[in-house]
């Protein structure tokens, strides 16, 4: 008899606080989810099928945009872009990741860290770099036979900006890997192109078709780089935030919003039918892959690495020193002029709010999230509350930002709507930044809780210990390093946020990636890159101190780690 079986009748049993500490944090969290994401997606589909023509014009409307030939060009321009995107990132980023998981170059770690450095700017930071490079009066701009501003431009800032969500997916395709099958190919004398062929591709390939629709719907619905050098190749999502925030036609963002959840919806789909075929793809008699020293090849792939590396470096290399520039191109010499934020109202207020929110977010959601996961994974009462807790968990995956900010103002600026006082504070970017990225952290706390034994919460309640106390002293300490991971990634992400943000900020909660697009779009290109700078310094740090602080708290809650030396 196990310890679960000994102590049911006290986990029926039960006491108050901890009926409270599981029934009230899952009905809390769903009504979070309610609130945040589906009633806001309600208020888009409303206000998009009203047929009263001050607000969408109804099917007649929508039919009218949708057969435009206004609306035909836009599809085109971002399709077009979006399929050129993920055939340029996706390939370059599966080499990268080969290079990483199945060669020996050195200095792995250093270029897995530049290869992220996207992710901690906003997506406008590869864009102004451009214009910096290639612009009109760009230091590369003889090299160009063509003007940036347009497909190229937003062909290569939409590429930058994608490559190391595709690099993630593709790392973890990659590392399943069984030592095996290459011991096996080896020896019956299959040459490496056939020994890719036939095991690494198999294997792989759904990473590669899995990053591809997240490539593809990432650069479809992202408006911060088409606005710095989409020049005239204008597209959709483009059009979604100039027909709410520049032409009051929000009937018409809310269509487009509508249209941009398509390919959300069938990159979600496309997820979860490829994590269901490679549940069994690596067996528990699995080894490790290690790979096997070759000159030849590892010369070539760290050339590759190497140069990816360097773009990248190249890039927000001359961001950040175009922002300590008196005045590009005329006079070069240093100045912290553009980080006075002239032209801007309130100045470096937007960079306080900006730490605030990522600070809000990050502490709050982290627990928020993690308690979520605990409660799905760790309680089996209320079963029809577990399945639609983790049902609502998953919607925010399917949701662009663009398309939640829009929701938000659909759903919050409602006259008779009771929590419209929270349009345009600090209070509702929080809970747009939580759910926002809601499901990746969920997943990462999910993940780390089903590695541990029930038996802890058994043997903690045989020993009359409520629930919610095990959670904190015995289940938190031990998920540290998710915890951390979480904490990290909902800073950084909320530090970087703008296509829900731009709808939803006041004057007194203007954020920093917000005023780098306001700032560009008003011409002030240097003071653009200063707050690009600034915010890509401060997820750095932030993310720096992190790792070391997680490793001084792991060591001091996690002794058990260790082992004894004989």
């Amino acid at each position: 008899m196990s310890v679960i079986d000994l102590v049911k009748p006290a986990m029926k049993r039960g006491n108050r606080l901890d009926d409270l500490f599981i029934v009230g944090g899952k009905l809390f969290i769903v009504g979070l989810l309610i609130i945040g994401v589906l009633l806001p997606l309600i208020a888009i589909f409303w206000r998009g099928f009203s047929p009263d023509a001050s607000e969408g014009g109804g099917l007649q409307a929508a039919a009218e945009m949708f057969s435009s030939t206004n609306f035909h060009w836009l599809a085109g321009n971002s399709i077009k872009v979006s399929l050129s995107v993920a055939l340029i990132t996706v390939p370059l980023a599966y080499i990268f990741a080969y290079a990483l998981h199945r060669t020996l170059i050195p200095g792995k770690g250093l270029w897995r860290g530049i290869s992220l450095l996207p992710l901690l700017a906003p997506s406008m930071l590869p864009g102004i770099a451009l214009v910096y490079l290639f612009g009109n009066q760009g230091l590369l701009r003889s090299l160009l036979t063509d003007s940036i501003y347009g497909y190229w431009g937003l062909v290569l800032g939409e590429a930058i900006y994608t490559f190391p969500h595709a690099l993630m997916i593709l790392l973890s395709a990659l590392s399943m890997s069984d030592a095996r099958l290459f011991d096996a190919a080896s020896s019956m004398g299959a040459s490496p192109w056939r020994t890719f062929r036939s095991v690494t591709w198999p294997s792989s390939r759904h990473g590669v078709f899995a990053a591809f629709c997240l490539v593809f719907t990432l650069t479809i619905t992202d408006f911060g780089i088409p606005v710095v050098v989409g020049g005239d190749y204008q597209v959709l999502a483009l059009e979604a935030y100039k027909a709410v925030l520049g032409q009051q036609q929000f009937g018409r963002g809310a269509l487009i919003g509508m249209l941009l959840l398509i390919p959300a919806l069938l990159t979600f789909s496309v997820d979860a039918w490829l994590r269901k075929r490679q549940r069994d793809s690596i067996s528990s008699r699995a080894q490790v892959y290690l790979p096997k020293p070759n000159r030849q090849r590892d010369s070539i792939y760290l050339v590759l690495v190497m140069l990816i590396c360097a773009t990248f470096l190249l890039v927000f290399g001359m961001a950040v020193y175009s922002s300590f520039i008196q005045f590009w191109p005329y006079n070069l010499s240093f100045s912290l002029r553009h980080y006075n934020f002239e032209g801007l109202p309130g100045g470096w207020l937007a960079y306080t709010n900006s730490i605030t929110l990522a600070f809000s977010t990050a502490t709050i959601g982290s627990l928020l999230i993690f308690m979520g996961a605990y409660l799905i994974e760790k309680t089996s009462t209320q079963a029809w509350l577990n399945s639609t807790l983790r049902m609502l968990s998953f919607v925010p995956m399917a949701v662009p930002g663009l398309v939640l900010g829009l929701g938000y103002v659909f759903f919050f600026n409602l006259p008779n709507n009771p929590l419209n006082f929270l349009y345009g504070s600090m209070s509702l970017l929080v809970l747009c930044s939580i759910v926002h990225f809601f499901t990746t952290a969920h997943m990462t706390a999910s993940t780390a809780l089903r590695q541990l034994d029930k038996e802890f919460e058994a043997a903690s309640l045989s020993l009359k210990t409520p629930l919610y106390h095990h959670f904190w002293r015995v289940t938190v300490p031990i998920c540290l390093p998710a915890l951390l991971d979480i904490y990290r990634y909902l800073f950084v992400s909320a530090m970087t946020t703008v296509s829900a943000a731009i709808f939803l900020y006041s004057p007194d909660t203007i954020l920093a990636a917000v005023a780098v697009l306001n700032m560009d779009d008003a011409g002030n290109v240097g003071g653009a890159a200063a707050m690009s700078t600034l915010i890509l310094a401060t997820s750095a740090l932030v993310s720096i101190l992190l790792a070391f602080a997680s490793k001084g708290l792991i060591l001091r809650t996690q002794a058990w780690r260790k082992r004894e030396k004989n």
